[in-house]
């Protein structure tokens, strides 16, 4: 009674797990000085082994058995208790939150209870690391194996993040017709280049992802993922490109007094149903801004059509705000921001994937269906009329060289 409530559970399941391993020791043994001639093996003392506890180990006795022959015998009990990698889940947990490996033994042992965490305990800095190595490895390697065959994707986001000055991680995104997201792949590279975003999407197809499906695809005005994507799944594939980076990168560069005005045309151009009026007010903006700032005027009309893109899909406006812009993958992004935060220096691109592939399955833990899921239908729709407008157009085209 005057124990700690940490001690009196520790107590308690050593000595329940001291039972069930006695137990084991009959089974295999007999009873104590038993002359049972079924039994396997018989006892050979006993010895000391960690066990996981709080994030660390504590040194728990067991019985040992070995048989006629001299080989150790497991005992059943124990090899389930040391299976669990209870220590690898409270080094991965606590560093994605945001605990670092510095102050891993304070999160897990006070330094002042009555549970030390002495040597051989596993809380130090190197031992959480290890461990955090260890299962981010394994399990990003679960997830970059990953079928996709059976995800009825509607729209995949790809944006990167500069983690170092020389390494650029292009991660990607999808939605599913319930609108239910999903983290697809990751891959590293020098730069955002077209044959780094071929060896993601080749990665997603090799893993089931069907290039003849109809999808929307969302990026952030990279040349290099429009060119990719189109040379994978189809030169009239539908690609929206985000309309809050296309407005952040024409602002930057006009004077602040022709910052509103700028965007509030942008905003309304978006707002427009009718693709046909929004492009109009888009090529009115340029040719106003042609004598103040000629070169921007130039930068509002590159990449007109791919701006447009779910205007002319006819999607609800609803729709619209969610899929006009790369948001989704950008909150992720902020969320791989928030885990790395306490890395100081990326000693290789193996430890960059594998702390942004961890990242990046929590956030997915808080991973919310698409606001506007009950209009995907609508997009779906959309999809199939793109996809059979542009065989009938092919076909014509086609056609009409023939002849």
């Amino acid at each position: 009674m005057t124990a700690s409530f940490e001690r009196f559970c520790l107590a308690a399941g050593l000595d329940a797990l001291g039972a069930m391993m006695e137990a084991d020791a009959v089974s295999l043994c007999g009873a104590r000085h038993g002359r049972d001639g079924e039994r396997r093996g018989h006892r050979w003392g006993r010895t000391a082994g960690p066990i996981g506890f709080h994030g660390g180990k504590v040194a728990v006795a067991r019985p040992r058995v070995r048989e006629r022959g001299g080989r150790e015998v497991p005992l059943p009990s124990w090899e389930a208790a040391v299976r669990e990698d209870w220590l690898g889940r409270w080094a991965m947990n606590l560093m994605l939150i945001g605990v670092s490996t510095r102050r891993f033994g304070r999160a897990v042992r006070l330094p002042e209870g009555d549970v030390p965490a002495g040597a051989g305990a596993g809380v130090s800095k190197s031992a959480a690391s290890r461990r955090f190595v260890a299962l981010s490895a394994e399990r990003m390697a679960e997830w970059v194996a990953k079928d996709l065959s059976q995800l009825d994707l509607l729209v995949v986001q790809i944006d990167g993040i500069h983690v170092a000055e020389d390494v650029v991680l292009l991660a990607a995104i999808g939605i599913d017709g319930e609108g239910v997201k999903h983290p697809l792949g990751l891959l590293e590279g020098a730069t955002e280049n077209a044959a780094v975003v071929q060896a993601l999407l080749d990665d997603l197809v090799g893993r089931g992802l069907d290039p003849a499906a109809c999808r929307l695809f969302i990026v952030d005005g990279s040349k290099a993922l429009t060119k990719a994507i189109r040379r994978t799944f189809g030169r009239d594939t539908p690609i929206q490109r985000c309309q809050i980076h296309k407005a952040r990168n024409i602002t930057e560069r006009l004077p602040k007094d022709l910052h509103a005005s700028v965007r509030r045309t942008l905003r309304q151009a978006w707002e427009l149903d009718d693709a046909a009026k929004a492009e109009r007010l888009i090529r009115n903006l340029a040719r106003t801004l042609e004598h103040r700032a000629p070169g921007v005027s130039g930068a509002i009309l590159e990449g007109l059509d791919e701006i447009l893109t779910v205007v002319r899909l006819q999607l609800p406006k609803e729709l619209r705000r969610s899929l006009a812009c790369t948001n989704i993958i950008e909150n992720v992004m902020g969320s791989v921001r928030r885990v790395c935060r306490n890395v100081k220096r990326w000693r290789s691109t193996g430890m960059a994937l594998r702390w942004t592939a961890a990242a990046m399955l929590e956030a997915a833990k808080g991973f919310r269906k698409l606001k506007a899921k009950s209009q995907l239908p609508l997009l779906r729709a959309a999809l199939a009329a793109h996809r059979a407008k542009t065989i009938t157009d092919g076909a014509v085209a086609q056609e009409t060289r023939a002849a």
